[in-house]
Formats: C-alpha cells, structure tokens, sequence
C-alpha cells in the first residue's frame, strides 16, 4: 500500500466499523463546554474522529497545575497565561487540519448565545461545577439539543446523557442541591468564589476514561438510526458511574423528568430576524421588534443573566457602577479593593430582569447588558410571549 493512498482522514480505518457513517461525523456540529482535563481528553478524542465541526468554550487561563491532566497544554502556555480554549483549538486543529474549529473565550450566561446551541448536533459538558451544569442543562433544553455530562473526582466518575422528554438535570437534583443552586444564583458577586472554594483532585487516568465514555456517548448521538435499530445502545436515561479504587463499573437508571421543572422550557418557534445584532441599541432593537412583530409594547427578557447598573455598601452606602450583566459582577466585585473584602450581607446590587421602554439605560448595545451575538431573545408584548433570533450575528459563527 502507497503511503499516500488514503489521504481523507479515517479512510480505511473507521470504515471498518459497522455502525459508523463518515458523512455523520464529517458534517457533525459538536460544542464542548470547559477545556479543563476532561474537555481535553474530549476535544483529543473528537479530532481523531474527525468531528468536522467543533466549538469550545471556556473563560480559563491555563495554570501550572492544569499541565498535569491535559495533554493539549503546556508549560509555556501557563507561563503566558493563555486561554484554555484558544490553545485547545490551537491543539486539535494541528492533530487534524481537515476539522473546522471555533472557540468562545467566556461564559455561558453572557458569552453563549442560544442560536449557537440550536447549530448543534451534541453539546458535551466537561465542567466542575453544578452551577454550570444548570445553565447549560436549561440552554440545550430549549434549544432541544441532547448534551453529554461528565464529572471526574479523584479516581472515580460519572458519565450521563439528557435529552429533552427523557431526562433532565435539574430533575435530577435533590430539594437540598437545589437550595443552594437557587441561594448562588440569586446573589451571582459571590457564585464564583462559592463554586471555585477548592480544587477537586483528579488524575490523568480518570480523566481519559471518562472523557472517553462521554465522547463515545456523543458519537452514537451522531448515529441516530443505529441507535433507533438497536446496533448502538445510548446511556440516555442512565447514570453511568466508573469508580477506580477497587475496579468497579456500574451503569443506573436515571430518568428523572418532572412535568412542572422550569428547565424544560422549549424555545419554539424561533423567528429569524436578519436585521437584529447584539450590537443594536436597546433602543432601536425595541422600536424595530414594535414595527416587525406589529405589537404596541416590547419587553426584553433577560432570563440568562440580569443586568446591574449599581452595587452599594450598606454600612457607609458607597456607590459603585458596574454596568455589567449578572455574571461579570463577580471579576468586577474581585478586581475592586474597595469591594474585594465584602462580605454577601454587605453589599446591595440593583438588577434589571426585563427591559423595555423605561429602562434608563436606552443607548446601551444589547451586548453590552449581557445578551451574546446570535442570541434568542424572549419577548413579552400584549400579544403574548415571542422567541426572536439575533440571526445578523449568524455569520460570526461560519460552520460548514
């Protein structure tokens, strides 16, 4: 055989199993979400199966201490504090140049929009943090796109898939868990410092193994009829858990699905609307949503994140102006010294949840109060309830 004869990626390899389709994988549109260890193992495994369509996403700068569980890092890059999903994309793109990658440098309230989601084949979580999870969880739920969750501690971790109509994460959440889910979202200056209180200790191994199983997981969502005639058997519905102290492996029936969970909300239909951005003037976005959905009011739903304008300190009543969505008050409230030492019970933050025609901030770009490029917007007129697509922002996202 010439060393040459196979050029396209996989030939004469993958051809070999029975269930998997080429073309599939090819035109596949797959995001990860954290490109920490397991998003490494992941976005490792997705190039050489040659997943023709990746996003990552991640806010992270790498450290010293991630270079020892994630083989698409290095030491240089944690010397130049370079973000984990640059580099990641960096990285998979040199295994296989055949791939189509793209990368988001933030978070998912204000960074994500749902548009990008509904591009989607599978979204896979590689996060360490329930927060997390519960954001992502609700955004594939309405966009009704399956995601793959994995969590690694020490030598032990959990594999498992949602689907809309089969099973959900928040169902799946104690009445405890969910407590303290709703007390840190409903105060986000301290979420973060809440959720990164300690490193969870992890391994190379557990990372690769269960990196492996989500990726696997993802891959047979690529393959829908071998599913559907039973040559493929998902673990949607189920909780796989590998614990690797004493070598054991055992697969639970996770269905939870609760008819009145707020995460099952399914954002649908969708209006495209060419002319609307995230860099329009909240102004100019409602007077244009009046004229093209023939409504008298508009109101903008921020459901992902609200807006802060002010944060005050109750015992001497400083005022501070972030002007930020919910989710960046955290690095504001960090990076301030006159804020940084303040406990929760301290500080008063005033939020704006719905925006309309009062809202005093008019000439702010929606990007600019926490909506993200090719978002969907939920909107509240006389008329009832609308989903509108910041469909102009579709075309910073040019997959295949």
């Amino acid at each position: 055989m010439m060393a040459n004869e196979h050029r396209e990626w996989g030939a004469g390899v993958f051809s070999l199993l029975s269930w998997f389709k080429q073309e599939n994988v090819k035109k596949a549109k797959v995001m990860v979400v954290g490109a920490g260890a397991l998003g490494n193992e992941v976005l490792k495994n997705l190039a050489l199966f040659g997943v023709g369509n990746i996003y990552i996403v991640d806010f992270d700068t790498i450290e010293y201490s991630n270079l020892t569980r994630s083989i698409l890092f290095r030491e240089s890059d944690a010397d130049k504090g370079l973000y984990k999903a640059e580099v990641a994309a960096k990285r998979i793109k040199e295994i296989n140049k055949n791939i189509n990658v793209q990368y988001i440098v933030g978070n998912l309230s204000s960074d994500v929009g749902l548009g990008v989601y509904k591009q989607m084949d599978v979204v896979i979580g590689c996060l360490d943090s329930r927060l997390a999870r519960l954001q992502l969880n609700r955004q594939c739920m309405r966009a009704g796109v399956p995601w793959v969750d994995g969590g690694i501690e020490n030598l032990n971790g959990v594999v498992k898939v949602f689907k809309r109509g089969v099973n959900c994460y928040e169902c799946g959440l104690s009445d405890t868990a969910k407590h303290n889910l709703f007390q840190k979202m409903s105060c986000a200056g301290v979420a973060k410092r809440n959720e990164d209180a300690g490193r969870i200790p992890t391994t190379p191994v557990i990372a690769s193994i269960i990196g492996a199983v989500q990726t696997q997981e993802a891959m047979k969502l690529l393959h829908p009829e071998e599913l559907y005639k039973g040559e493929l058997t998902s673990l949607c519905g189920q909780w796989f858990h590998y614990e690797g102290m004493h070598n054991n492996v055992k697969i639970y029936k996770s269905t939870a699905y609760h008819t009145d969970c707020p995460s099952h909300e399914y954002w649908k239909p969708v209006f495209k609307i060419p002319q609307l951005s995230a860099d329009i003037t909240v102004e100019n976005c409602i007077a244009m949503l009046k004229d093209l959905l023939n409504v008298e009011s508009v109101e903008i739903n921020l459901r992902n994140d609200r807006f802060v304008d002010k944060i005050a300190t109750r015992n001497d009543n400083q005022c501070f102006m972030p002007m930020l969505p919910e989710s960046k008050i955290p690095d504001y409230i960090d990076s301030n010294p006159q804020l940084y030492c303040r406990l929760r019970m301290d500080l008063n933050q005033n939020t704006y949840e719905n925006i309309d025609e009062e809202f005093p901030y008019q000439q702010l770009t929606l990007k600019e109060i926490g909506i993200p490029y090719f978002d969907v917007l939920q909107i509240t007129t006389e008329s009832g309830y609308f989903y509108v697509e910041l469909t102009k922002d579709e075309a910073k996202y040019p997959f295949q």
